[in-house]
């Protein structure tokens, strides 16, 4: 991406945020059933923002990771609860990679448009990282499937439109797509701690006909594959954002807060402690970068997943490490929930967990390593 480019983009999206993302309405949203904003989603949808990754050909820009990272990364730092990279990138790149063209040509464009937001449901148990766990059983019907089983871990469902569901047919993986009222689909919340929820869906005989079956077998592990990792690079810089905003927050603190006579900053032992997290993040900021243009080449499977779980265990590390420390810098207020270094933190929490923590990632990037070496 040309760098002018890069920084109209930075601009559009910070002028976007200081105009209408204030905390006040996160507080306001947390833990309502609706959890986010529609109106402001549409009106991302008409910055452009939600057809990044979707193909030109139907009605996206068609554009990189990298710039739906500097998206994810303004969104992050406002906290916003909106679930750009879980519908955006997660569920637009496996419906673009799928191989269903009539449906691509009527769901996509309504994604990019703002018109409808999917949520994937393609976990069932804790420490998944990829399609090999699914077991919801898929049954052959009709040149359609029937599906049976229970999904978890579904970020976006409390206002999703419809479901992408991943599950498990004797030919291999199956894709399909759910309306959110069809028949058989059931849907539960589970809360998180950002003030957000999980869905967790139970699907007791749900047809997914011919015509809403989005990819089978290699081609949908491919899919989902893709688009994990795709949504696992932009989830990091989602971190980065919540890191780089509650290390700001600390540093003015710093800066402010008298004692003894002087700004606790003029002191050796938060110095250090600052400076420390600086590095922290700056480290974050160099993977971010080098994997994003490295992922946005379209490096053949391995490389991309080795790619994405360094980037991935890195900025869950980091973001959770720097908004703890917020916590202790800003002493008894940063415990409190009236004062907003608190909400960093369980947001840093609710995404270093989500698609993989950063020890699964540092074991799934050995194991691959390892494979490298063979």
């Amino acid at each position: 991406m040309a760098s002018e480019h890069a920084a109209m983009l930075k601009e559009s999206v910070a002028d976007f945020i200081a105009r209408g993302m204030d905390i006040g309405r996160v507080r306001k949203l947390r833990g309502t059933p609706g959890e986010y904003d529609r109106a402001v989603w549409k009106q991302m949808a008409d910055l452009g923002w939600l057809g990044i990754a979707v193909p030109e050909a139907y009605g996206g820009m068609g554009l990189g990771l990298a710039e739906t990272a500097i998206v994810a990364e303004g969104l992050g730092r406002a906290l916003a609860p909106e679930p750009y990279t879980a519908c955006a990138v997660l569920a637009a790149t496996i419906l673009a990679e799928g191989d269903n063209e009539p449906l691509k040509a009527d769901v996509l464009p309504r994604i990019a448009g703002g018109d409808l937001i999917p949520a994937v449901a393609w976990q069932e148990q804790a420490g998944a990282t990829d399609g090999a766990h699914v077991a919801l059983a898929a049954t052959p019907f009709e040149g359609g499937y029937r599906l049976n089983g229970t999904k978890r871990y579904v970020v976006g469902a409390a206002g999703a439109d419809a479901y992408i569901v991943a599950g498990k047919a004797d030919s291999g993986l199956v894709l399909g797509y759910l309306d959110r009222n069809a028949a058989g689909v059931t849907q539960a919340l589970e809360p998180l701690a950002d003030g957000r929820h999980f869905g967790t869906l139970a699907l007791d005989n749900a047809l997914v006909p011919r015509e809403r079956v989005i990819a089978t077998g290699d081609a949908a592990a491919a899919a989902l594959s893709r688009a994990l990792d795709r949504a696992r690079a932009v989830a990091s810089a989602e971190l980065y954002g919540v890191m780089s905003r509650a290390l700001e927050m600390s540093v003015d603190y710093m800066k402010t807060r008298v004692q003894f006579g002087k700004p606790i900053g003029s002191f050796q032992a938060l110095q250090h402690r600052a400076v420390n997290l600086y590095i922290q993040q700056q480290l974050a900021s160099a993977t971010l970068d080098d994997s994003l243009r490295v992922l946005d080449r379209d490096p053949e499977p391995r490389q991309r997943a080795a790619i994405a779980s360094r980037l991935k265990a890195r900025c869950s590390d980091a973001g959770v490490r720097i908004a703890r420390e917020a916590i202790q810098i800003h002493g008894a207020i940063g415990f409190t929930d009236e004062y907003d270094a608190g909400l960093y933190l369980k947001r840093a929490l609710v995404l270093a967990a989500w698609l993989g923590t950063a020890t699964q990632h540092r074991r799934r990037y050995a194991a691959l390593a390892l494979q490298s070496e063979d």
